[in-house]
Parts: structure tokens; sequence; C-alpha cells
């Protein structure tokens, strides 16, 4: 029987399935964005099941920070590789998303369908106003983790922010440059040497997206788009906001601002991975081949850079310059994110009583830990729906 050598306590064997339905389980009922999905895991899997060793668990945790992608999808991705190899991996991905992939298949085509109805419109007027505030804390969390007490890792995480808030979008090189700053900050501090270098037959307006059914080149667009977003962005689900603003909004003009932040909103409401917004995004372009295009594209690089280096991971686990360098892009994710909230902010909060339910929000998060984010939205949507049938706009 296995043993856990970090408390000699031994433990459970387990299979691919037993790893898969766990995932399934948790991928429709876990909530509070990658932070609390990656410490259910360690409690669920580690703690009480036993499944696997805390050293695995930190190997896994480790690997998903090192490497490009989602968090907790990374990190369920590798409890899979570590039970079932590839196969593992990918079964156990599946099961984790697809849940709220399914979740938000409906509410997208909801929300597509029925736009124009005063009471989504009403319900998203509060919603809005709510997810601001629970960005605020999720950043709030992010630097706690990610930055400590690092100057340097603040420092980055300062001026990412900055450059998002005023450019209203992510750059590429704020994050390169982030990581190169803590990389050689890392070295002067350790004197050490450099490192060795698909659509089916359905209704004509679940295929369509709000504006009509969509061409081939706009789901190649999102194809390529997505991917890029699944490859090269690190640490939270979050993370992934401010990029994908970038492209969706300024680059290729797919949604606005408010239809973006509702894009958010229902990713905050269900649960699983926060990087699920993609589906909602892609559906809200191209009816249900986006959704699965840009999930597909979002997710694939995850697997690839969990998968592929999990094998060899001791190699370079202890490097220190690469974990700088990751800390550093790291830091500038955590300060385009604070950007990215201060943007969409200013369009969701833009009269007292979105000033409101934003505060108001915030001060229930803050003062209640264990309070139920999914009932906080609820809540707001319905406040949202009685002030707009009250005071249209």
């Amino acid at each position: 029987m296995m043993t856990d050598e970090s408390s000699e306590r031994p433990l459970v064997p387990c299979t691919t399935r037993d790893v898969a339905m766990y995932f399934l389980r948790l991928g429709a009922t876990g909530f509070g964005g990658p932070v609390a999905l990656a410490g259910y895991m360690q409690r669920d899997l580690v703690e009480e099941r036993r499944w696997f060793s805390k050293q695995e668990y930190l190997d896994g945790l480790a690997l998903a920070q090192l490497a490009p992608g989602p968090l907790a999808a990374q990190l369920a991705i590798y409890f899979g590789w570590a039970r079932g190899g590839a196969w593992g991996a990918t079964v156990v991905g599946l099961a984790f998303v697809l849940p709220s992939f399914l979740m938000v298949l409906v509410l997208a085509a909801l929300y597509v369908r029925f736009e124009g109805l005063t009471w989504m419109r009403g319900a998203f007027y509060g919603i809005g106003a709510a997810v601001i505030a629970l960005m605020v804390r999720s950043v709030h969390k992010l630097a706690k983790l990610s930055l400590a007490k690092d100057r340097v890792l603040w420092g980055i995480a300062g001026v990412s922010a900055l450059v998002t808030a005023w450019t209203e979008s992510e750059m590429l090189a704020v994050f390169v440059a982030g990581g190169a700053i803590a990389m050689i900050a890392q070295r002067v501090r350790d004197r050490a040497p450099p490192a060795a270098a698909m659509l089916v037959w359905a209704p004509d307006w679940l295929l369509a997206g709000l504006a009509g059914p969509a061409s081939g080149s706009t789901l190649w667009n999102l194809a390529w788009y997505f991917t890029e977003a699944g490859a090269f962005v690190f640490g939270s689900g979050l993370a992934i906001v401010p990029f994908l603003r970038t492209g969706v909004v300024e680059r290729f003009g797919w949604l606005d601002d408010q239809q973006f932040l509702d894009a958010v909103a229902v990713a905050m409401i269900t649960p699983g991975p926060v990087v699920i917004t993609v589906a909602f995004i892609g559906f809200l372009v191209a009816g249900l081949g986006g959704a699965v295009v840009a999930a597909l594209a979002t997710f694939l690089p995850c697997w690839f850079f969990t998968v592929l280096p999990a094998p060899h991971y001791q190699r370079f686990a202890r490097n220190t310059t690469l974990r700088a360098f990751v800390l550093g892009v790291t830091a500038a994710a955590t300060g385009a994110i604070a950007g990215a909230t201060f943007v969409l902010g200013r369009r969701a909060i833009g009269d007292p009583w979105t000033i409101v339910i934003a505060l108001a929000t915030l001060a229930v998060i803050t003062r209640f830990k264990k309070v139920n984010e999914p009932m906080v939205i609820v809540a707001t949507g319905v406040l949202g729906i009685a002030l707009r049938a009250l005071w249209p706009a």
C-alpha cells in the first residue's frame, strides 16, 4: 500500500474513474474561484480521502503555477495524469470542465434568446456591480497569495495595473518584462549563474450569436485567439479576463463592455473553473459552435502544458531562476486583473444604486467569510430587476 511520506498515513488506492467522478462533482458544485477550488482538492483528496500524498499535491500545485493556463483546471488534470497517465488527464479534465460548460451553454442560449427582456437587463444591472466587488476581493486574495511581501513583485503588479487601466488593454510585453525583472532580481539575490536555457443540427437561434450566424473566418479567429489565451495566461482563471477583454472588445469588437462584463458575471455564478467564461463568450459570438471552439482552444494548451512536462517536472521544479520568472509573470497578471477591474468597474458602476450594490456586496463578502457567493449574485440580480422596474433607465 502507498504511504504519504509527509504524515506516514497510508494512502487509499484509487482509480482514474474514482478521480474523474470526484472532479465531475467538484465541477458541478465547487464555487469560489481557483484558490478555493485548489483548497477543496487539498482537503478532499489529501486530508480526507487520502488518495494523494501531500507531496503529490504540492508538486501538482507548483506545476500548475509554473505552466501557463488556469490553475484549478491544470491541477485537476495533474491529478488525472498521476493516476491514469495522459488518458487519465483527459478524462479528469473533461469531467471537471463539463458541468460548468453545460450550465454556461444554457445561460448563453437564454441570454441570446431573451436579451431584450427588461428583467434580464435588470438582473445584469445588479449583478454587474456585484461582480466588480467580487473581482476586487479576488485581486486582494491573489495579491496575498502570489505577491506576499516581495517589493519587486508588488512593483511589477502596480505597473501592470496602471498600464492596463491607462491603455484599457493587456500588453503581453508587460508580462514578459515582469518575468524578466523578477528573474534578474532573483539572480541578484542568489548570485546564481543563469539557468540553461464542429457544428451539430439545432434551431437557428442556438447556432447563432448576438449578431446572427457566424462565418467560418469568425470561428477560426475564435480558435486562434482563445488558443493564445490558454497558452499565455498564468495563474488564476481571472487572469484571463484582461487578456480576453483586449481581443473580444477592443481588437475584434465581438462584444461591447457590458456584454463582456455579463460574460464574467456568468462565470462567477456558475461552479467549476472561472475560465469557463470563454464558452459563454464563444456562444455570444458564434452560437454553439463558437462555445465549443472557444472552450477547446482554451483548455487544450492547458492539457499539453500539464501532461507533457509532468514526467520531467522534477528536473526543473526547483530551478529558482525559472520560478522567479513565473512569479514575475504572475505578479504582472495580478496587476492586470486589478487594472481590468478598474476598467470594467467604470462601466458597471455608473449611478448611486450600482455604487451601493457594489459597496454592500464587498462589505458582505469581506465580513462573512463563508457567505455563498452565488446567493449574493442571485440577490443582487433580483435587486437589479426591482430597481429597473421602479426606475427604468
